[in-house]
């Protein structure tokens, strides 16, 4: 795989994003920053400690051990010093890598300064920024072998300086020498890697916890807007339903009531000249007819009102005999109820009662339209103990029926299916979803038109 490659490969498998990733290998100002700081303070220092000690020698209390400015002993620690520093420029790329070069270059500069030199513990500074910022930057378990091996040269390193610094004796073997000066060197290690290193574990846990923190944060602003939106959706689809209740309604109210209102017109309009007292009759019925739309229509413009509790009937099964009553002036149609051993609509809740309302209406408004002049026969079977059963059935018209143009209705063969037949069948099989109870409708071997509901009850142990 090309180099191009493999880094798109990576960049892809990191779940941070490319500008992040791409980010942590460049070159950035705080890196320059930290390299430039560290080799300014430790020059700061080798050129600052001399003069210092010179005017007032008991401040470390013994003169101090430091080679001339310029001298090859100084350039060597110098030298020492800014490569440490330079180091640091690439630890946020190879951190482990930096922490080890920075603790091998005192071992360097320890064989190389001849009789050693105070100064020489200002290698450690470079090292303890690259402890805190390899810490800070890398897990801990990838970093402990270059801690380890950090502190392993920090202290060879510190114990061989002592061990040129107090002056090489012939007489005793420079392996002794060095196991003696092992105590300075452990010391110095713990000061220049222990230390740092917890101090660089506290401010990272420091850190995941506050990322943490911000992490729950964002997490349980999520879940509240997740929240809301899921509620603000609950309250679309009620408000849907509600319109849908709503044109449910008004279909109601509109096919039954302004149909009859427009056939008996028209009867009105035949009967003027040649039978005024059946027109009489035919204006009282457009009277009463209007009065109730105008009544449904107040009582559900009130359930859209909020400044004032609306009042409103409540439809139910045993209103169908009074539906038909006011059918009979347009049709002709009969009622045939079937009782059982119990009350009618016994055990149907009030829900359903008001579906089987509608229905009935609508099926009665619908024969009027498509099938004027069939005889419709409206059939309440209440003999079952568990469940009511509505039908409502019409011959095959008596007169033409409406043009290829006009919507299909209950006396013309209409495909079954949701929605067929116009908003009536629709808002039929809609009541009826609502209620648990099943619809059936459909034609007749003489061309008529059946329409039948199936309510169950709620309670059927009703009595026998």
């Amino acid at each position: 795989m090309a180099p191009a490659e493999a880094s798109a490969a990576r960049v892809a498998a990191d779940p941070r994003t490319a500008r992040e990733v791409n980010g942590d290998r460049r070159l950035r100002r705080t890196d320059v920053l930290v390299a430039v700081a560290t080799a300014v303070v430790s020059l700061a220092l080798l050129l600052g400690l001399p003069p210092l000690d010179a005017a007032d020698p008991d401040t470390l209390g013994r003169p101090l051990t430091s080679p001339a400015v310029g001298s090859l002993p100084w350039i060597v620690l110098l030298l020492g010093l800014l490569g440490q520093s330079a180091a640091l420029l690439a630890a946020r790329r190879v951190p482990r890598a930096v922490l080890v070069a920075g603790a091998a270059v005192p071992v360097v500069v320890a064989g190389l300064i001849p009789g050693g030199s105070d100064l020489f513990g200002l290698t450690a500074l470079p090292v303890v920024v690259a402890v805190v910022l390899a810490a800070v930057r890398a897990p801990l378990v990838r970093l402990w072998p270059a801690l380890v091996a950090a502190a392993v040269l920090v202290t060879l390193g510190t114990a061989w300086h002592w061990v040129v610094l107090s002056g090489l004796d012939r007489s005793r073997p420079f392996l002794l020498a060095l196991g003696e000066a092992l105590p300075q060197g452990v010391t110095q290690a713990i000061g220049a890697v222990g230390l740092p290193l917890v101090v660089a574990l506290v401010v990272r846990s420091r850190r995941e916890v506050r990322a943490a923190r911000d992490a729950e944060v964002a997490a349980r602003t999520a879940e509240a807007s997740a929240a809301v939106r899921e509620q603000d959706a609950r309250v679309d689809a009620a408000v849907s339903r509600e319109r849908a209740a709503m044109a449910r309604e008004l279909h109601d109210i509109a096919a039954h009531h302004l149909s009859g209102i427009a056939l008996m017109s028209a009867v009105i309009d035949r009967q003027i000249d040649t039978d005024p007292t059946a027109a009489h009759e035919g204006v009282r019925q457009v009277r009463e007819q209007s009065t109730a739309v105008l009544e449904d229509l107040r009582r559900l413009v009130g359930l859209l009102r909020d400044d004032a509790p609306a009042e409103r009937a409540v439809e139910t099964v045993a209103g169908i005999v009074d539906l038909v009553e006011r059918a009979r002036y347009r049709s002709d149609v009969r009622l045939e109820v079937l009782r059982g051993a119990h009350e009618v609509a016994e055990g149907v809740g009030p829900l359903a009662q008001l579906a089987a309302y509608r229905t009935a209406q609508e099926a009665l408004a619908n024969a009027a339209l498509h099938a004027p002049g069939a005889v419709v026969t409206v059939t309440l079977d209440d003999r079952a103990v568990d469940h009511l059963e509505l039908t409502v059935e019409n011959a095959a018209p008596a007169v033409s029926a409406p043009s290829a143009d006009a919507p299909a209705g209950p006396g013309e063969p209409t495909p079954e299916g949701p929605g067929a037949g116009g908003n009536g069948l629709r808002g039929m099989r809609e009541r009826a979803d609502l209620v648990g109870a099943r619809l059936q409708t459909g034609t007749t071997p003489d061309g008529g038109w059946v329409v039948t509901l199936r309510l169950g009850r709620e309670t059927p142990e009703v009595t026998r």
